[in-house]
Protein backbone atom coordinates (compact mmCIF):
# COMPACT_ATOMS: atom_id res chain seq x y z
CA UNK A 1 0.00 0.00 0.00
CA UNK A 2 2.94 2.31 0.61
CA UNK A 3 3.31 4.55 -2.44
CA UNK A 4 6.66 6.19 -1.88
CA UNK A 5 10.02 4.64 -2.76
CA UNK A 6 13.74 5.14 -2.55
CA UNK A 7 15.50 4.85 -5.86
CA UNK A 8 19.11 3.94 -6.54
CA UNK A 9 20.85 2.51 -9.52
CA UNK A 10 17.85 2.10 -11.80
CA UNK A 11 18.86 1.24 -15.35
CA UNK A 12 17.39 0.16 -18.64
CA UNK A 13 19.64 -0.85 -21.56
CA UNK A 14 18.44 -0.31 -25.08
CA UNK A 15 19.64 -1.98 -28.28
CA UNK A 16 21.49 0.08 -30.86
CA UNK A 17 19.34 1.59 -33.57
CA UNK A 18 20.80 2.25 -37.03
CA UNK A 19 19.63 5.41 -38.75
CA UNK A 20 20.49 7.04 -42.05
CA UNK A 21 20.64 10.82 -41.74
CA UNK A 22 23.55 12.68 -40.18
CA UNK A 23 21.31 14.33 -37.62
CA UNK A 24 19.76 11.02 -36.62
CA UNK A 25 23.19 9.38 -36.31
CA UNK A 26 24.01 11.83 -33.54
CA UNK A 27 20.65 11.56 -31.77
CA UNK A 28 21.20 8.49 -29.61
CA UNK A 29 24.49 9.23 -27.90
CA UNK A 30 25.71 8.47 -24.44
CA UNK A 31 24.68 4.80 -24.12
CA UNK A 32 21.59 5.21 -26.29
CA UNK A 33 19.82 7.62 -23.99
CA UNK A 34 16.72 9.12 -25.64
CA UNK A 35 16.17 12.82 -26.07
CA UNK A 36 13.29 14.13 -23.94
CA UNK A 37 10.85 16.93 -24.80
CA UNK A 38 8.36 17.85 -22.07
CA UNK A 39 5.53 20.29 -22.84
CA UNK A 40 3.75 21.51 -19.70
CA UNK A 41 0.60 23.58 -20.05
CA UNK A 42 -0.48 26.11 -17.40
CA UNK A 43 -3.92 25.76 -15.75
CA UNK A 44 -5.03 23.55 -18.63
CA UNK A 45 -8.09 21.43 -18.01
CA UNK A 46 -8.65 17.76 -18.79
CA UNK A 47 -11.25 18.48 -21.48
CA UNK A 48 -9.41 20.96 -23.71
CA UNK A 49 -7.94 18.82 -26.48
CA UNK A 50 -9.72 16.58 -28.94
CA UNK A 51 -8.76 13.17 -27.58
CA UNK A 52 -10.13 14.19 -24.17
CA UNK A 53 -13.44 15.40 -25.56
CA UNK A 54 -12.44 18.97 -26.43
CA UNK A 55 -10.84 20.29 -29.60
CA UNK A 56 -13.59 21.36 -32.01
CA UNK A 57 -16.08 21.23 -29.16
CA UNK A 58 -13.94 23.94 -27.51
CA UNK A 59 -13.80 26.01 -30.70
CA UNK A 60 -10.49 24.81 -32.17
CA UNK A 61 -9.37 21.41 -33.43
CA UNK A 62 -6.11 20.05 -31.93
CA UNK A 63 -4.81 17.57 -34.54
CA UNK A 64 -1.14 17.93 -33.66
CA UNK A 65 -1.57 17.25 -29.96
CA UNK A 66 -4.11 14.51 -30.68
CA UNK A 67 -1.50 12.92 -32.93
CA UNK A 68 0.72 12.24 -29.90
CA UNK A 69 -2.04 9.98 -28.57
CA UNK A 70 -2.39 8.23 -31.94
CA UNK A 71 1.32 7.43 -31.90
CA UNK A 72 1.68 6.75 -28.18
CA UNK A 73 0.01 6.34 -24.80
CA UNK A 74 -2.92 8.35 -23.41
CA UNK A 75 -3.62 8.36 -19.66
CA UNK A 76 -7.12 9.24 -18.47
CA UNK A 77 -6.24 9.11 -14.75
CA UNK A 78 -3.08 11.21 -14.61
CA UNK A 79 -2.97 13.13 -11.32
CA UNK A 80 -1.22 16.35 -10.30
CA UNK A 81 -1.12 18.78 -7.39
CA UNK A 82 -3.84 21.41 -7.10
CA UNK A 83 -1.86 24.56 -7.95
CA UNK A 84 1.13 25.76 -9.93
CA UNK A 85 4.10 25.81 -7.56
CA UNK A 86 3.49 22.53 -5.68
CA UNK A 87 2.70 20.86 -9.00
CA UNK A 88 5.88 22.04 -10.71
CA UNK A 89 7.84 21.11 -7.61
CA UNK A 90 6.40 17.58 -7.68
CA UNK A 91 7.16 17.27 -11.38
CA UNK A 92 10.74 18.46 -10.98
CA UNK A 93 11.60 16.41 -7.87
CA UNK A 94 9.51 13.22 -7.87
CA UNK A 95 8.33 14.22 -4.39
CA UNK A 96 5.02 15.54 -3.17
CA UNK A 97 5.05 19.31 -2.90
CA UNK A 98 4.59 19.14 0.87
CA UNK A 99 8.06 17.61 1.24
CA UNK A 100 9.84 20.36 -0.65
CA UNK A 101 8.31 23.04 1.56
CA UNK A 102 9.11 21.46 4.92
CA UNK A 103 11.65 22.80 7.40
CA UNK A 104 13.20 20.71 10.17
CA UNK A 105 12.95 23.66 12.58
CA UNK A 106 9.46 24.96 11.91
CA UNK A 107 6.17 24.65 10.04
CA UNK A 108 5.97 23.99 6.30
CA UNK A 109 6.85 26.88 4.05
CA UNK A 110 4.23 28.99 2.41
CA UNK A 111 2.72 27.68 -0.78
CA UNK A 112 4.53 30.17 -3.03
CA UNK A 113 8.01 29.40 -1.82
CA UNK A 114 9.09 26.87 -4.44
CA UNK A 115 12.04 24.54 -3.88
CA UNK A 116 15.33 24.87 -2.05
CA UNK A 117 18.80 24.40 -3.48
CA UNK A 118 18.97 21.03 -1.71
CA UNK A 119 16.32 19.49 -3.95
CA UNK A 120 17.53 17.48 -6.93
CA UNK A 121 15.54 18.46 -9.99
CA UNK A 122 14.70 16.46 -13.08
CA UNK A 123 17.13 18.72 -14.95
CA UNK A 124 19.94 18.03 -12.46
CA UNK A 125 19.36 14.29 -12.66
CA UNK A 126 19.42 14.37 -16.46
CA UNK A 127 22.39 16.73 -16.57
CA UNK A 128 24.35 14.39 -14.31
CA UNK A 129 23.38 11.60 -16.73
CA UNK A 130 24.98 13.41 -19.65
CA UNK A 131 22.11 15.52 -21.00
CA UNK A 132 22.08 19.03 -22.40
CA UNK A 133 19.17 20.80 -20.67
CA UNK A 134 17.08 23.82 -21.59
CA UNK A 135 13.93 25.43 -20.20
CA UNK A 136 11.79 27.75 -22.30
CA UNK A 137 8.91 29.26 -20.37
CA UNK A 138 7.57 29.63 -16.84
CA UNK A 139 9.67 28.43 -13.87
CA UNK A 140 7.75 29.48 -10.70
CA UNK A 141 9.99 27.49 -8.33
CA UNK A 142 12.26 30.20 -6.96
CA UNK A 143 13.09 33.77 -7.87
CA UNK A 144 16.01 34.62 -5.58
CA UNK A 145 19.76 34.24 -5.99
CA UNK A 146 20.82 30.64 -6.51
CA UNK A 147 17.30 29.35 -7.13
CA UNK A 148 16.67 30.14 -10.79
CA UNK A 149 16.48 27.29 -13.37
CA UNK A 150 20.13 27.60 -14.38
CA UNK A 151 21.06 27.14 -10.71
CA UNK A 152 18.96 23.96 -10.60
CA UNK A 153 20.31 21.87 -13.46
CA UNK A 154 19.38 23.72 -16.66
CA UNK A 155 22.10 24.82 -19.06
CA UNK A 156 20.00 27.65 -20.50
CA UNK A 157 16.72 29.42 -19.84
CA UNK A 158 14.51 32.09 -21.28
CA UNK A 159 11.10 32.75 -19.79
CA UNK A 160 9.30 33.82 -16.63
CA UNK A 161 10.46 33.44 -13.04
CA UNK A 162 6.97 33.83 -11.57
CA UNK A 163 3.28 33.59 -12.40
CA UNK A 164 1.69 34.85 -15.62
CA UNK A 165 -0.91 36.94 -13.78
CA UNK A 166 1.79 39.54 -13.11
CA UNK A 167 1.32 40.58 -16.72
CA UNK A 168 -1.67 42.56 -15.44
CA UNK A 169 0.50 44.87 -13.29
CA UNK A 170 2.26 47.11 -15.83
CA UNK A 171 -1.11 47.97 -17.37
CA UNK A 172 -2.96 48.53 -14.09
CA UNK A 173 -3.89 52.14 -13.31
CA UNK A 174 -3.97 51.29 -9.61
CA UNK A 175 -0.48 49.79 -9.36
CA UNK A 176 1.62 51.60 -6.74
CA UNK A 177 5.38 51.37 -7.34
CA UNK A 178 7.60 50.88 -4.27
CA UNK A 179 4.65 49.65 -2.20
CA UNK A 180 6.63 46.54 -1.22
CA UNK A 181 10.09 45.19 -2.17
CA UNK A 182 8.51 42.21 -3.94
CA UNK A 183 5.74 44.21 -5.66
CA UNK A 184 7.70 44.91 -8.82
CA UNK A 185 7.08 44.27 -12.48
CA UNK A 186 8.06 40.83 -13.73
CA UNK A 187 10.54 40.77 -16.61
CA UNK A 188 11.19 38.05 -19.12
CA UNK A 189 14.55 36.64 -18.04
CA UNK A 190 17.35 34.64 -19.58
CA UNK A 191 20.52 32.99 -18.37
CA UNK A 192 23.09 30.33 -19.01
CA UNK A 193 24.45 27.97 -16.38
CA UNK A 194 26.84 29.81 -14.11
CA UNK A 195 25.56 33.25 -15.13
CA UNK A 196 23.45 35.76 -13.21
CA UNK A 197 20.05 35.88 -14.95
CA UNK A 198 19.40 38.97 -17.06
CA UNK A 199 16.17 40.93 -17.05
CA UNK A 200 14.81 41.45 -20.55
CA UNK A 201 11.45 43.01 -21.54
CA UNK A 202 8.85 44.01 -18.96
CA UNK A 203 6.20 41.33 -18.86
CA UNK A 204 3.04 43.31 -19.62
CA UNK A 205 -0.02 42.52 -21.71
CA UNK A 206 1.73 43.20 -25.02
CA UNK A 207 4.60 40.88 -24.13
CA UNK A 208 2.08 38.37 -22.87
CA UNK A 209 0.71 38.01 -26.40
CA UNK A 210 4.04 37.01 -27.93
CA UNK A 211 5.85 35.09 -25.17
CA UNK A 212 4.72 31.59 -26.23
CA UNK A 213 5.77 32.27 -29.83
CA UNK A 214 9.20 33.33 -28.60
CA UNK A 215 9.79 30.36 -26.31
CA UNK A 216 8.65 27.98 -29.06
CA UNK A 217 11.26 29.50 -31.37
CA UNK A 218 13.90 29.24 -28.63
CA UNK A 219 13.03 25.59 -27.99
CA UNK A 220 13.21 24.74 -31.70
CA UNK A 221 16.58 26.48 -31.93
CA UNK A 222 17.82 24.48 -28.93
CA UNK A 223 16.66 21.19 -30.45
CA UNK A 224 18.35 21.99 -33.77
CA UNK A 225 21.60 23.00 -32.07
CA UNK A 226 21.71 19.92 -29.88
CA UNK A 227 20.69 17.47 -32.60
CA UNK A 228 24.24 17.43 -33.93
CA UNK A 229 25.98 17.21 -30.55
CA UNK A 230 27.42 14.13 -28.89
CA UNK A 231 24.93 14.17 -26.04
CA UNK A 232 21.16 13.71 -25.69
CA UNK A 233 19.00 16.73 -24.81
CA UNK A 234 16.15 17.59 -22.46
CA UNK A 235 13.92 20.41 -23.69
CA UNK A 236 11.34 21.60 -21.14
CA UNK A 237 8.57 23.89 -22.44
CA UNK A 238 6.30 25.16 -19.67
CA UNK A 239 3.88 27.21 -21.80
CA UNK A 240 2.07 30.22 -20.33
CA UNK A 241 -0.94 31.19 -22.41
CA UNK A 242 -3.79 29.21 -20.85
CA UNK A 243 -3.13 30.94 -17.51
CA UNK A 244 -4.97 34.23 -17.02
CA UNK A 245 -4.72 36.64 -18.78
CA UNK A 246 -5.46 34.68 -21.96
CA UNK A 247 -4.05 36.92 -24.70
CA UNK A 248 -3.61 35.29 -28.13
CA UNK A 249 -0.68 36.21 -30.33
CA UNK A 250 -1.69 38.93 -32.84
CA UNK A 251 -1.44 36.34 -35.63
CA UNK A 252 -4.11 34.25 -33.89
CA UNK A 253 -6.37 36.94 -32.44
CA UNK A 254 -9.84 36.29 -33.88
CA UNK A 255 -8.58 33.44 -36.04
CA UNK A 256 -11.14 30.90 -34.84
CA UNK A 257 -14.01 33.34 -34.44
CA UNK A 258 -14.73 31.58 -31.14
CA UNK A 259 -13.02 33.87 -28.66
CA UNK A 260 -9.60 34.25 -27.11
CA UNK A 261 -9.41 30.83 -25.44
CA UNK A 262 -10.17 29.02 -28.71
CA UNK A 263 -7.60 31.21 -30.47
CA UNK A 264 -4.98 30.23 -27.88
CA UNK A 265 -5.96 26.56 -28.18
CA UNK A 266 -5.39 26.72 -31.94
CA UNK A 267 -2.15 28.65 -31.41
CA UNK A 268 -0.85 26.09 -28.93
CA UNK A 269 -1.67 23.15 -31.19
CA UNK A 270 0.20 24.84 -34.03
CA UNK A 271 3.23 25.50 -31.82
CA UNK A 272 3.32 21.91 -30.58
CA UNK A 273 3.01 20.81 -34.22
CA UNK A 274 6.08 22.88 -35.12
CA UNK A 275 8.11 21.18 -32.39
CA UNK A 276 6.93 17.73 -33.47
CA UNK A 277 7.76 18.56 -37.10
CA UNK A 278 11.23 19.74 -36.11
CA UNK A 279 11.93 16.46 -34.31
CA UNK A 280 10.64 14.45 -37.26
CA UNK A 281 12.55 16.47 -39.86
CA UNK A 282 15.81 16.04 -37.93
CA UNK A 283 15.34 12.27 -37.94
CA UNK A 284 14.95 12.21 -34.15
CA UNK A 285 11.43 10.80 -33.88
CA UNK A 286 12.33 7.25 -32.81
CA UNK A 287 15.00 8.58 -30.47
CA UNK A 288 12.90 11.14 -28.60
CA UNK A 289 10.40 10.80 -25.75
CA UNK A 290 7.75 13.48 -26.28
CA UNK A 291 5.38 14.30 -23.38
CA UNK A 292 2.39 16.64 -23.29
CA UNK A 293 0.67 17.39 -19.99
CA UNK A 294 -0.50 20.15 -17.61
CA UNK A 295 0.35 21.41 -14.13
CA UNK A 296 -3.26 21.44 -12.86
CA UNK A 297 -6.85 21.89 -13.97
CA UNK A 298 -8.48 25.01 -15.35
CA UNK A 299 -8.30 28.41 -13.66
CA UNK A 300 -10.36 28.73 -10.52
CA UNK A 301 -11.38 32.25 -11.52
CA UNK A 302 -15.06 32.50 -12.60
CA UNK A 303 -15.45 33.02 -16.35
CA UNK A 304 -11.91 31.84 -16.99
CA UNK A 305 -13.35 29.62 -19.75
CA UNK A 306 -11.25 26.53 -19.03
CA UNK A 307 -12.88 23.09 -19.33
CA UNK A 308 -12.33 20.04 -17.11
CA UNK A 309 -14.40 17.60 -19.14
CA UNK A 310 -16.51 15.27 -16.98
CA UNK A 311 -14.79 16.26 -13.76
CA UNK A 312 -15.90 18.62 -10.99
CA UNK A 313 -14.43 22.07 -10.26
CA UNK A 314 -10.98 23.49 -11.16
CA UNK A 315 -7.63 24.34 -9.59
CA UNK A 316 -7.33 25.12 -5.86
CA UNK A 317 -9.85 22.37 -5.13
CA UNK A 318 -9.57 18.70 -4.06
CA UNK A 319 -11.89 17.57 -6.85
CA UNK A 320 -10.99 15.75 -10.05
CA UNK A 321 -11.22 18.85 -12.26
CA UNK A 322 -8.27 20.21 -10.31
CA UNK A 323 -6.24 17.02 -10.01
CA UNK A 324 -6.82 15.09 -13.26
CA UNK A 325 -5.23 16.49 -16.43
CA UNK A 326 -4.20 15.30 -19.91
CA UNK A 327 -1.10 13.18 -20.27
CA UNK A 328 0.19 11.98 -23.63
CA UNK A 329 3.55 10.33 -24.28
CA UNK A 330 5.16 9.21 -27.54
CA UNK A 331 8.31 7.15 -28.09
CA UNK A 332 7.95 5.20 -31.33
CA UNK A 333 9.30 1.67 -31.18
CA UNK A 334 9.44 1.69 -27.37
CA UNK A 335 5.97 2.85 -26.27
CA UNK A 336 3.18 1.03 -28.18
CA UNK A 337 0.90 3.28 -30.23
CA UNK A 338 -2.80 3.94 -29.62
CA UNK A 339 -2.74 2.84 -25.97
CA UNK A 340 -5.25 4.24 -23.46
CA UNK A 341 -5.41 3.48 -19.74
CA UNK A 342 -7.47 4.64 -16.77
CA UNK A 343 -4.96 3.31 -14.23
CA UNK A 344 -3.77 5.77 -11.59
CA UNK A 345 -0.51 7.59 -12.39
CA UNK A 346 0.87 10.75 -10.73
CA UNK A 347 3.21 13.44 -12.01
CA UNK A 348 5.74 12.46 -9.31
CA UNK A 349 6.22 9.23 -11.28
CA UNK A 350 7.93 11.01 -14.17
CA UNK A 351 11.14 11.56 -12.21
CA UNK A 352 11.81 7.89 -11.29
CA UNK A 353 10.49 6.70 -14.66
CA UNK A 354 12.93 8.86 -16.61
CA UNK A 355 15.67 8.03 -14.11
CA UNK A 356 15.09 4.35 -14.86
CA UNK A 357 15.15 4.90 -18.61
CA UNK A 358 18.43 6.86 -18.58
CA UNK A 359 20.09 4.69 -15.92
CA UNK A 360 20.49 7.43 -13.30
CA UNK A 361 21.79 6.72 -9.82
CA UNK A 362 19.93 8.77 -7.22
CA UNK A 363 20.92 9.53 -3.63
CA UNK A 364 19.31 7.69 -0.74
CA UNK A 365 19.09 10.69 1.60
CA UNK A 366 15.50 11.58 0.66
CA UNK A 367 12.13 9.98 0.06
CA UNK A 368 10.93 9.73 -3.53
CA UNK A 369 7.16 9.47 -3.64
CA UNK A 370 7.16 8.63 -7.35
CA UNK A 371 7.33 5.12 -8.76
CA UNK A 372 8.94 3.79 -11.93
CA UNK A 373 6.25 3.50 -14.63
CA UNK A 374 8.57 2.55 -17.50
CA UNK A 375 7.33 -1.05 -17.78
CA UNK A 376 3.71 0.13 -17.76
CA UNK A 377 4.26 2.79 -20.42
CA UNK A 378 6.31 0.49 -22.63
CA UNK A 379 3.74 -2.29 -22.56
CA UNK A 380 5.75 -4.70 -20.39
CA UNK A 381 3.16 -4.50 -17.60
CA UNK A 382 -0.59 -4.27 -18.00
CA UNK A 383 -1.06 -2.30 -14.78
CA UNK A 384 0.28 0.95 -13.36
CA UNK A 385 2.92 0.63 -10.66
CA UNK A 386 0.74 2.64 -8.25
CA UNK A 387 -2.80 2.37 -6.92
CA UNK A 388 -3.06 5.51 -4.81
CA UNK A 389 -2.29 9.21 -4.57
CA UNK A 390 -2.36 11.81 -1.79
CA UNK A 391 -4.34 15.05 -2.13
CA UNK A 392 -3.07 18.37 -0.75
CA UNK A 393 -4.09 21.96 -1.26
CA UNK A 394 -1.21 24.14 -0.18
CA UNK A 395 0.04 22.54 3.02
CA UNK A 396 -3.29 21.00 4.06
CA UNK A 397 -3.94 17.30 3.65
CA UNK A 398 -7.37 16.91 2.05
CA UNK A 399 -7.59 13.21 1.30
CA UNK A 400 -6.48 10.38 -0.94
CA UNK A 401 -7.42 8.22 -3.90
CA UNK A 402 -7.13 4.45 -4.08
CA UNK A 403 -8.01 2.84 -7.41
CA UNK A 404 -11.37 4.39 -8.38
CA UNK A 405 -12.26 5.36 -4.81
CA UNK A 406 -11.63 8.73 -3.17
CA UNK A 407 -11.81 10.00 0.41
CA UNK A 408 -12.00 13.69 1.32
CA UNK A 409 -11.42 14.83 4.89
CA UNK A 410 -12.32 18.46 4.21
CA UNK A 411 -14.73 20.40 2.03
CA UNK A 412 -14.00 23.52 0.02
CA UNK A 413 -16.42 26.21 -1.04
CA UNK A 414 -15.91 26.45 -4.79
CA UNK A 415 -17.03 30.10 -4.84
CA UNK A 416 -15.11 31.49 -1.87
CA UNK A 417 -12.42 28.77 -1.46
CA UNK A 418 -13.23 28.58 2.22
CA UNK A 419 -12.16 25.29 3.83
CA UNK A 420 -14.41 23.34 6.21
CA UNK A 421 -13.70 20.25 8.26
CA UNK A 422 -16.37 17.59 7.97
CA UNK A 423 -17.93 15.62 10.81
CA UNK A 424 -17.48 12.50 8.69
CA UNK A 425 -15.27 12.17 5.58
CA UNK A 426 -16.85 11.91 2.15
CA UNK A 427 -16.14 8.82 0.06
CA UNK A 428 -16.74 8.83 -3.70
CA UNK A 429 -16.79 6.06 -6.28
CA UNK A 430 -15.35 7.91 -9.28
CA UNK A 431 -16.64 5.37 -11.78
CA UNK A 432 -20.20 5.75 -10.55
CA UNK A 433 -20.04 9.46 -9.69
CA UNK A 434 -17.27 11.18 -11.69
CA UNK A 435 -18.55 14.64 -10.75
CA UNK A 436 -18.35 13.83 -7.02
CA UNK A 437 -21.93 14.98 -6.51
CA UNK A 438 -23.17 12.48 -3.89
CA UNK A 439 -20.87 10.78 -1.36
CA UNK A 440 -21.25 7.04 -0.97
CA UNK A 441 -23.50 5.79 1.84
CA UNK A 442 -20.64 3.63 2.96
CA UNK A 443 -22.23 2.72 6.26
CA UNK A 444 -24.74 0.73 4.19
CA UNK A 445 -22.69 -1.13 1.62
CA UNK A 446 -19.15 0.18 1.10
CA UNK A 447 -17.68 0.21 4.60
CA UNK A 448 -14.85 -2.05 3.42
CA UNK A 449 -13.30 0.69 1.27
CA UNK A 450 -12.51 2.76 4.38
CA UNK A 451 -9.68 0.36 5.18
CA UNK A 452 -7.53 0.76 2.04
CA UNK A 453 -8.28 4.50 1.85
CA UNK A 454 -7.25 5.15 5.46
CA UNK A 455 -4.20 2.91 5.02
CA UNK A 456 -3.01 5.17 2.20
CA UNK A 457 -3.38 8.20 4.50
CA UNK A 458 -1.70 6.51 7.45
CA UNK A 459 1.28 5.36 5.38
CA UNK A 460 1.76 8.86 4.00
CA UNK A 461 1.46 10.59 7.38
CA UNK A 462 3.98 8.17 8.88
CA UNK A 463 6.37 8.95 6.06
CA UNK A 464 5.98 12.70 6.57
CA UNK A 465 6.51 12.35 10.32
CA UNK A 466 9.85 10.64 9.69
CA UNK A 467 10.95 13.12 7.00
CA UNK A 468 13.48 15.74 8.17
CA UNK A 469 12.35 18.03 5.35
CA UNK A 470 14.21 19.79 2.59
CA UNK A 471 17.03 21.75 4.24
CA UNK A 472 17.97 25.10 2.80
CA UNK A 473 21.78 25.42 2.97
Amino acid sequence: MTHYIRIAGLAVLFSAYLVSTAAAQSAMKNDDKPNIVLVLMDNFGYGEIGVYGGGIMRGAATPNIDGIAAEGFQLTNFNVEAECTPSRSALMTGRYGIRTRQRPDGPPRGVWYGITKWEITLAEMLSDSGYATGIFGKWHLGDTEGRYPTDQGFDEWIGLPRSSDRAFWPDSNSFTPNSHPDAVFTHVMSSKRGEVPKELDVYGREKRKTIDREITDQAIDFIKRKAGDEQPFFAYLPYTQTHEPVDPHPDYYGKTGNGSFADVLLQTDDYVGEILDTIDELGLKEDTIFIFTSDNGREGVPRSFGFTGPWRSGMFSPYEGSLRVPFLIRWPGKIPAKQVSNDVVHQIDLFPTLASIVGAELPEDRVYDGVDQSDFLMGKSEKSARESVIIYIGNELFGAKWRHWKILLKEINEDSYGVSNMAYPSVYNLLVDPKEEVPELNYLNDTWVDFPLYQVLEDHEASIAEDPGAPDP
